[in-house]
């Protein structure tokens, strides 16, 4: 669209200066003349990429068809002004001014198109229109004023939200400390004794009372993760690929034949992506170790050019063609993934065993 935009003011500056060039009965009928003048106008169209050049080829030609005899205002110059002040060039934009008030009227004598130098003058203030001139570059100066001050309101903006963000989890995960933690640990400890008790007067345990005891423990284990990833925020060094090896040698230790392969040029990361790699990983070795019954799993990171795929499998219990039941730990994946604007595959495999593969998109600088 903006390339539309800045041929249409291309298009029609050139249309002016042809207009005021043909209806000035004083101006030469040379073709050159017109081509300079056309090439001026149509140089607009790059304002926006190359401004200085820009600048630089309107002020050559502006001089070329005033030294042909066209006195025709130099508005593509002008134009071209404010583009580069607009785009922070305020320096070259008005060295380049003065240049071009000095330059003029030397054309204007060295092609005698004036006969003396009050003359030269006049027509070069009449080209130049210097209040014109002048506008150009405040309204150009303004414009950049106003766009700097809303992006650092909008990255106020941010940066407030993102505050209040992180205090508001903070705030949760201390009403989730106060208010659940003592309950669940109450309810574990009872059925841990309940069950010991049970055991050592040789009574059959109940199947209810275990599965409270195992609740409670699931539980406990929940409200931890919980609880460290509401608190995990930028205020110290996120956890990322860097730990992916503990990650591999605690499931080793819980009896799990776990291995990691990596592939590929690692690069810098973005923070999110980094810590989203983790998080997947962690939940992934979890899941197989509290879910799957696998006796193997493995873990491979591959760092491309322009993503990161993460995939972890094992050699589990789940059953090919069925469909995953969606637990937190799966939705919380995905949810980090879609919020990077990757993709997340999840299910069983054809030859037996869960597979998780994340692919999460990595702009490089």
């Amino acid at each position: 669209m903006n390339r539309v935009w800045d041929w249409a003011i291309a298009v029609g500056v050139t249309v002016v200066l042809l207009v005021t060039a043909l209806s000035d009965q004083d101006t030469t009928m040379n073709p050159l003349g017109y081509v300079v003048l056309v090439a001026g106008g149509l140089a607009l169209a790059a304002h926006r990429r190359a401004p200085l050049t820009v600048v630089a080829v309107t002020a050559v030609c502006a001089l070329g068809y005033q030294a042909m005899g066209f006195t025709v205002p130099a508005i593509a110059y002008l134009v071209a002004v404010y583009a580069a002040v607009r785009a922070g060039h305020r320096i070259v934009a008005v060295a380049g001014s003065v240049l071009m008030i000095v330059a003029l009227p030397l054309v204007l004598l060295a092609s005698a198109n004036a006969s003396s130098v009050g003359e030269a003058f006049a027509q070069s203030r009449d080209a130049l229109q210097l209040a014109w001139l002048i506008a150009a570059g405040a309204a150009g100066e303004a414009l950049r004023q106003a766009e700097r001050r809303a992006d650092e309101a909008e990255r106020t903006r941010e940066e407030t939200a993102r505050r209040r963000a992180d205090e508001e989890r903070l705030h949760i995960a201390r009403e989730l400390h106060d208010s659940l933690t003592h309950q669940i640990s109450v309810i574990k400890v009872q059925a841990e004794v309940a069950v010991h008790l049970a055991t050592k007067r040789g009574e059959a345990v109940p199947e209810s009372l275990l599965a409270i005891r195992e609740a409670g423990r699931e539980a406990t284990r929940e409200l931890r993760a919980t609880l460290e990833a509401l608190r995990d925020d930028d205020t110290n060094p996120p956890h990322g690929l860097d730990r992916i090896p503990d990650l591999v040698e605690r499931a080793q230790a819980a009896g799990l034949d776990a291995t990691l392969t990596v592939e590929g040029r690692r690069h810098d990361l973005p923070a999110a992506v980094d810590r989203t790699a983790y998080r997947i990983v962690q939940e992934s070795l979890t899941n197989i170790a509290r879910h799957a019954a696998a006796k193997t799993a493995s873990v491979r990171i591959d760092h491309r050019p322009d993503a990161l795929t993460i995939q972890v499998e094992d050699d589990g219990k789940a059953t090919p063609g069925a469909a995953p039941i969606p637990g937190v730990g799966l939705l919380g994946m995905r949810e980090r993934v879609t919020a990077l604007g990757g993709r997340l595959d999840a299910g069983p495999k054809d030859t037996g065993g869960f597979s998780v593969r994340a692919e999460l998109p990595v702009e490089r600088s």
